[in-house]
């Protein structure tokens, strides 16, 4: 079996993505078929000797969408034209937009200008456009100003209408049906004004304009965020430096040109270029972009470096032994771009029943006219009760209870600091029963911190004294928390050392006032004879907790010990109980070793610890939990976490962590506050109930006004609903479903 990519175009909604579905599965040869309509890309397995590529693209294009190979790797110029042309694309959208926002308000004040409610006044309109005086031009006006917006949403006729000739109807074809009637019967009434002035209260220019106005402003934010996701990858690559410099000659040659056994060279603050094993040389290398620890990793000959991590100091000396897409960054990169071809975990219910709904409206319609031709009634009649049933049962209420209460929940959530990707994550997020936290970043706060100073023989304010001068001189991340600590305890200006050596690997020593002082390890001062043993008790439980402890010695004399760790965030333990309050498991995920992680589970109190796990590891974890039937939220914010955040039912990102994260996920929270995961999951939960709520109402609606428009109170002797108080009737519906999704802007998370 084959297992090939296509991107799909021309899709709006989940009904698109299922219909492109079907009639491949219905390929011989065919064993899947998923569509992601989120990434437009359809995974296909299939028998090369039952089915061709071409037969696969022929298939997709008469369903009325395109397809095309998707390229795993595009050239970087393919790819940057690509992003141009989508760019372009969404600002060619937002000016229609305005523009159909634009005509739309105009139209609004022309038409129900003049027809206020409770006896109030009429705004104000010139006599040349007066319903009362000059009822032709007052229509001929809301023809000229609805015939914009309707070509602005074009694409909403386009769509929808192929999709319905094709037996796959959709949101699109709701609106374009609707809207489209409105207007249809409304030029036909404007053509009988000149011969019945009455006419002009039976114009509905204004329903078909503001249906596609608002319907459009939902699906062009959600395309602008959709944009957005598709950064990561490019982000990502964008990770692996251009150039190698080969340690034997000195060249510089691009990095797809390396061999597994080449040796190159890697200068202080360079990029690894490859996988490989250090030869010759000492340094720090931050690895934080794949690792998530904040941490530098001390490299000496025989220690593995990954590609695209930082040397920071030192000159290394790199034997290759991965290159192209078996290096740990083509790795992510590739778990990042499959877990994003996958197909979405829930699909609209307003698309699952656009197939339905719309024939049996249309059946509804059509039955009735005929019934009533049949018992004798005269066109206009038969007209009347046909156009009534459509206009009625215009899609307005069913269309706008997802988006309106989408666009009220997003912005909720931005108030708070929580952004989401899309209104598919606002509604899939209450599902969560699981949720999955890195540590390094987002449990804690990313950054070392001074946790404990212990001195021997000595009182604090000697040692901090002494550390502080010998860490000024360095920029390591541990001794930049030494000097920032010491700071705060009133030594902010330090002596300067006389002289300064950087020991890789082990610490610092330096000459300060004609004595040596010695800042590190236990290896460093056990080598210059200096005896740790009161404090080696300390040490060890210390580093049991995952913290360093860093010795400091002076003229052979222990000074005392100061310990370093990344310290647990202030809110973590509160919101770790407020997701246990809402039901919800939590998991802390990390590559730290397991004493460090067993003590920060602790802490906070999780329901279970998975600890030493590396980069591409770590998404399959998510998939795991997957398996077993949980809905996992991947809480994250350093690269390393982009696979599972990607892989996971919400991908969840903290705001301070790196660009690619963010990227990657469908939740970013901007403030880094672990509580706001809690309030996202119950942003969720309000949002979909406001959605059922409105979808309801809108079912209801039409349950008892088509009936209605088709004719049943007038068969049993009541009046014939007008298509005018039908087009009254859609409107409120409207409000009401409006009305709903603004109250959820009120609610507390």
């Amino acid at each position: 079996m084959r297992e090939e990519k296509y991107d799909i175009s021309g899709m709006h909604c989940a009904a698109c993505s299922a219909s492109v579905e079907r009639v491949t599965r219905k390929l011989p040869g065919v064993e899947r078929s998923e569509v992601n309509l989120t990434t437009g890309i359809m995974t296909i397995n299939y028998d090369e000797a039952q089915c061709t590529q071409e037969q696969i693209i022929a298939k997709v294009e008469k369903a009325g969408f395109g397809a095309a190979l998707h390229l795993e790797h595009p050239a970087p110029a393919a790819a940057q034209n690509a992003e141009d042309a989508e760019a372009a694309a969404l600002r060619r959208r937002k000016t229609e937009l305005i523009a159909a926002a634009v005509f739309s308000a105009v139209l609004l004040y022309v038409s129900m200008g003049q027809m206020l409610p409770f006896g109030l006044p009429a705004l104000p309109l010139p006599d040349l456009f007066s319903m009362h005086t000059h009822p032709m031009n007052f229509a001929v006006l809301q023809l000229l100003l609805a015939v914009p917006v309707l070509y602005c949403g074009r694409n909403f006729f386009h769509g929808g209408f192929k999709s319905l000739f094709h037996g796959s109807p959709n949101m699109d074809s709701l609106v374009a049906i609707g809207s489209g009637c409105s207007f249809a019967y409304s030029l036909v009434m404007t053509f009988l004004i000149s011969d019945d002035p009455s006419y002009v209260h039976s114009l509905y220019y204004e329903s078909s304009a503001v249906v596609l106005t608002l319907v459009s402003l939902g699906k062009f934010l959600e395309s602008r965020n959709m944009q957005k996701t598709k950064g990561a990858i490019t982000a990502l690559m964008q990770l692996s430096p251009d150039t190698a410099i080969l340690a034997d000659s000195g060249r510089e040659v691009p990095t797809s040109q390396l061999k597994v056994g080449d040796v190159v060279l890697v200068k202080p603050g360079a990029r690894v270029p490859a996988d490989g094993t250090v030869t010759q040389g000492e340094s720090s290398v931050n690895e934080a972009m794949l690792t998530g620890e904040s941490l530098p990793v001390e490299k000496a000959p025989g220690s593995e470096v990954i590609g695209g991590s930082v040397n920071e100091n030192g000159v290394l000396y790199v034997r290759v032994t991965r290159t192209g897409d078996d290096t740990t960054l083509s790795r992510i990169i590739r778990f990042v771009e499959d877990a994003q071809g996958r197909k979405a975990p829930i699909s609209k219910t307003a698309d699952k029943v656009a197939g339905v709904f719309v024939p049996v409206v249309m059946g509804i319609a059509l039955l009735a006219a005929v019934i009533w031709a049949v018992a004798g009634q005269e066109f206009s009649f038969v007209l009347r009760v046909f156009t009534s049933v459509l206009v009625i049962a215009c899609p307005c209420a069913l269309g706008l209870a997802t988006p309106t209460a989408i666009m009220v929940g997003t912005g909720l959530g931005a108030r708070h600091g929580i952004l989401i990707r899309s209104g598919e994550i606002l509604e899939i997020t209450h599902s969560v029963d699981t949720v999955v936290l890195d540590k390094t970043g987002t449990v804690t706060e990313g950054a070392p911190a001074v946790t404990e100073v212990l001195p021997h023989q000595c009182t604090s304010d000697d040692l901090l004294s002494a550390a502080a001068a010998v860490e000024a001189v360095s920029a390591h991340p541990l001794a930049n928390a030494i000097t920032a600590y010491a700071k705060e305890h009133g030594h902010g200006d330090p002596a300067r050392p006389e002289s300064f050596e950087n020991l890789s690997g082990r610490g610092l020593r330096a000459e300060l006032g004609g004595v040596t002082v010695l800042a590190g390890n236990r290896r460093l001062l056990e080598e210059s004879g200096v005896d740790v043993t009161p404090l080696s008790a300390d040490a060890e439980r210390l580093s049991a907790q995952g913290q360093t402890p860093m010795y400091f010695a002076r003229d052979g004399e222990l000074l005392g010990l100061i310990s370093v760790a990344d310290p647990v965030k202030e809110t973590s333990a509160a919101a770790i109980r407020q997701m246990k309050e809402q039901g919800i498991r939590t998991v802390l995920l990390t590559g730290d070793n397991r004493a460090a992680a067993d003590h920060i589970g602790a802490l906070v109190g999780v329901d279970e610890v998975i600890a030493e796990v590396l980069p591409e590891e770590k998404a399959g974890v998510v998939e795991k939990l997957q398996a077993d039937g949980r809905k996992v939220m991947m809480v994250g914010d350093g690269i390393n976490d982009a696979p599972a955040l990607t892989a996971a039912t919400v991908g969840c990102a903290i705001g301070s962590g790196s660009d690619i994260a963010i990227e990657s996920a469908d939740i970013v929270l901007m403030r880094s506050d672990l509580q706001d995961v809690p309030r996202a999951i119950r942003l969720s939960r309000l949002t979909l109930r406001d959605i059922k709520q409105n979808l309801f109402w809108a079912f209801c609606y039409n349950t008892i006004g088509i009936p209605i428009a088709a004719g049943l109170l007038y068969a049993l002797g009541g009046p014939l609903l007008s298509p005018m108080f039908a087009g009254a009737a859609m409107s409120l519906s409207s409000v009401c479903v409006v009305g709903n999704a603004l109250r959820l802007g009120r609610a507390k998370l």
